[in-house]
């Protein structure tokens, strides 16, 4: 496949105090750098590894054998990629960050609680927030990371508070096996009765923002005959 050097956009790499450019494709690069197996072909635009693409500065062989351990265009172009700063379109930082955003907000209302209300915020409130401050988003960093910093950004339009809580549930024997593989990976098992007639009791410590949609899930497993009770709150 030709890659229309008119469309492309510059991906670059500093080592050993240098720069390095390449021409890519920005769709296929950002798959690639995303992970996704493709051939340097169908990414690169031009075959060479520039100091400076604007001033089609090429870099010698000997300077990449140094750089780069190898002068292979290819394999130093997926190095590039991989590891190096991808220019991206205006469309594509949009959705990339649109995306980031969705993944914070969903984190969120499963971790978090309004401390007045003991409730989950729902995601889309919890986005509003974030648009309402104008907090910035980084694409290319994990949405763990960026927890703190958008907590600390919404914290005067919304009060949120992370804690833990631990339930005892009770399911009658005819619903004790579905429930169970539920429970077991939506948190942390404490305790487990398995009774004579078959039926659980069981202890599990959760985020507090999943409790009602694990009591839903629980509630349409058994249609509605179980027991639910909430033994402790942990702030943490």
């Amino acid at each position: 496949m030709v890659v229309s050097i008119d469309k492309s956009v510059i991906a670059r790499l500093s080592a050993s105090g240098q720069k390095f450019e390449i021409l890519v494709d920005p769709n296929k690069a950002l798959e690639f750098k995303k992970g996704k197996m493709m051939n340097m072909n169908d990414i690169i635009a031009i075959p060479a590894v520039y100091h400076d693409v604007r001033n089609t500065e090429t870099v010698a062989k000997e300077e990449l054998q140094k750089a780069f351990g190898t002068s292979d265009v290819y394999k130093i172009a997926e190095r590039i990629i991989k590891t190096g700063e991808l220019q991206l379109t205006t469309e594509q930082r949009r959705e990339m960050v649109e995306q980031k955003r969705n993944q914070i907000a969903a984190i969120l209302s499963k971790r978090s609680i309004n401390p007045q209300t003991n409730t989950p915020h729902p995601m889309q409130r919890i986005l509003n927030a974030i648009n309402q401050t104008g907090a910035s988003i980084d694409p290319f960093i994990d949405a763990e990371l960026q927890l703190d910093k958008i907590v600390n950004a919404i914290k005067p339009l919304l009060p949120i508070k992370f804690q833990k809580i631990t339930l005892q549930i009770k399911v009658p024997p005819q619903f004790s096996g579905r429930v169970y593989s539920i429970l077991k990976e939506s948190g942390s098992v404490k305790q487990e009765q398995w009774q004579n007639d078959g039926s659980l009791q069981l202890t599990i410590e959760i985020l507090a923002g999943i409790q009602d949609e694990l009591t839903q899930k629980v509630a349409g497993l058994t249609s509605g005959n179980f027991e639910l009770k909430i033994i402790k709150r942990e702030d943490v």
